[in-house]
């Protein structure tokens, strides 16, 4: 399997209000950089979403290392939270349904397919990738050029 590292970052100006993604992709002496803005979202659904975004852009099977500044996100999957809450019907207890399903549902999958490890990083520390991130989703954020998050507010 090809080797692929990967950084996301996930920005919202507001939460909930307008987002934005950030994906760094490094194979060998190839990068690639990633930015989308959504219109109306949330932080946590950004930071899912990179990843995703990162995952789906794959042509091939991969072994990954995808860095994030999400403990949401890295802890959901590295302490199997999300495996768990898709195993009791998208409950997170007897109480409480699971957040962002949409966005899980579609992340298991490209999951199973990778060889992925989530790897947590400090945000806004001294990783020049995961600064790029942030770089880019704040900066398609400003930009203006949205797209809509159509399942936002059915994830609640």
């Amino acid at each position: 399997m090809k080797k692929v590292e990967i950084y996301t970052d996930g920005a919202c100006s507001g939460n909930p209000g307008p987002g934005g993604i950030g994906v760094v992709m490094l194979f060998g002496e190839h990068k690639r950089e990633i930015s989308q803005a959504f219109k109306f979202t949330t932080n946590n659904r950004m930071e899912i979403l990179a990843a995703i975004i990162a995952l789906e852009t794959l042509k091939e099977p991969c072994a990954v290392r995808l860095f994030s500044d999400s403990r949401y996100l890295v802890d959901a999957i590295e302490k199997g939270w999300v495996r768990r809450w898709q195993a009791n019907n998208w409950m997170r207890n007897k109480k409480e349904a699971a957040v962002n399903v949409d966005l899980w549902q579609r992340l298991l999958p490209l999951l199973d397919m990778n060889n992925v490890e989530f790897v947590w990083v400090r945000g806004h520390s001294d990783n020049a990738f995961n600064n790029r991130c942030d770089e880019l989703a704040r900066g398609a954020i400003t930009k203006g050029e949205f797209l809509n998050d159509t399942n936002y507010e059915d994830s609640k």
